[in-house]
């Protein structure tokens, strides 16, 4: 028998705010090497006590997770670790773009000054559809349904020791059809 699983949402994008809205920049592009362009995401993860957010940087053209923070609430601080984090381990960001939809997080004058800083573009969705960051959603679909992350943890210490091994898995382990049946780590490492 085949039981349908219950699908929870929660909300994680605020995109009415003050802050300037980017153009979307990675309409007609060419992604062909890794750190040409990184999307940018926040998910839940439930906790018994509640959620916590997920802050999730892919590369797009090798799908790996390059940068990550799971944090207690929706405020900048876990956009900021994840995208630190991204850009220590680059090794090459000439041209960068970074792509994300038009959250308070994203837009705001902390996050956009670091992305400034460091010479990467900015690119954000225009019409705030899941379409236009297809890819960040796609990879936390993949975290939650195939990872197991849409179960509810029993504490904020269980949710990362779960979200690191589900990163792990996915970056080194899971092979991808877009791939040529390659990990994200494997191309990201071949091609970087």
């Amino acid at each position: 028998m085949l039981t349908l699983r219950k699908k929870y949402s929660s909300r994680t994008t605020n995109s009415l705010h003050r802050f300037y809205k980017y153009k979307n920049i990675i309409k007609d592009v060419q992604v062909t090497r890794p750190n040409q362009v990184w999307v940018s995401d926040i998910t839940y993860i439930r906790t018994v006590k509640g959620s916590c957010y997920l802050a999730l940087i892919t590369d797009m053209h090798s799908r790996k997770i390059v940068g990550y923070d799971l944090s207690d609430s929706l405020e900048l601080n876990g956009c900021v670790r994840a995208l630190n984090k991204a850009i220590y381990q680059a090794k090459n960001i000439n041209g960068l773009i970074h792509h994300s939809d038009r959250g308070i997080q994203y837009c705001s004058n902390v996050y956009t000054q670091i992305l400034k800083r460091n010479k990467i573009d900015i690119s954000m969705t225009e019409e705030n559809h899941c379409y236009e960051n297809a890819l960040a959603e796609r990879v936390n679909g993949i975290l939650k349904d195939e990872f197991y992350l849409d179960q509810t943890f029993t504490s904020m210490d269980h949710a990362k020791r779960a979200t690191k091994n589900a990163i792990n898995l996915y970056n080194e382990i899971r092979l991808h059809l877009s791939l040529d049946f390659k990990t994200p780590n494997m191309v990201y490492k071949l091609t970087a």
